[in-house]
């Protein structure tokens, strides 16, 4: 392996921008926003080898100011009134939501890429970032069981209506530091693809100890 990166993130001031850019990659002129999810097969200071989920590989060139955080593995019952979450989830033949993942923010970056909005886990795939008024046991329509919550969300200018299976995946996030991309790390990376083809990283998501990011 290539030898270890070396600049430390320590700015937790920045953090909340990192994940907002890393939700939404902005492209600069002429280019277009990338989200990459995937293992890294090798890393150096410049740029990272990965073999994304769906088994091609890719040279990813890192931004000078790359902003890395960690994801952590959290609960269901974690989610409470008032948690501010993120929510990948496709659409229920009612209206409703049924949730693919749900991300619990810390309190700092509350607002965090507020809204709803087409998401790239598949087709008709949302996400959903906002505020939980109410959290109930139960099913929407003939899915889920009596383990299952029934989260409502709101956002500037709406609310969804989102059931969590029991079994959905739920984490949180944290900030991070270059010395977690090494070999065998499991990331979500966004960025930019410039006209030529080159990938350039603004952001990487790392699950900590080994976890798969599932947004």
């Amino acid at each position: 392996m290539k030898r270890r990166l070396f600049l430390a993130f320590t700015a937790m001031a920045t953090f909340p921008a990192a994940l907002a850019r890393a939700q939404a990659p902005a492209a600069t002129q002429g280019s277009s926003p990338i989200r990459l999810r995937g293992v890294l097969d090798d890393v150096d200071v410049m740029t990272l080898e990965m073999t994304t989920r769906e088994g091609s590989k890719a040279t990813v060139h890192l931004a000078q100011n790359l902003r890395v955080s960690q994801m952590l593995p959290a609960r269901l019952s974690d989610i409470r009134p008032e948690s501010y979450i993120g929510s990948a989830a496709v659409a229920q033949p009612d209206g409703t939501l049924r949730a693919l993942q749900v991300t619990i923010f810390p309190p700092s970056m509350r607002g965090i890429g507020e809204g709803h909005r087409p998401w790239d886990l598949g087709d008709g795939s949302t996400m959903t970032n906002g505020t939980v008024t109410s959290l109930t046991a139960g099913t929407v329509g003939q899915v889920g069981t009596g383990e299952d919550k029934i989260l409502l969300v709101r956002y500037a200018g709406g609310e969804q209506r989102i059931l969590v299976p029991e079994d959905v995946p739920v984490v949180t996030l944290a900030p991070g530091d270059r010395d977690l991309l090494v070999s065998g790390a499991q990331v979500m990376v966004s960025g930019s693809r410039a006209p030529d083809g080159g990938i350039t990283a603004s952001s990487v998501i790392v699950g900590k100890d080994g976890l798969v990011p599932p947004n």
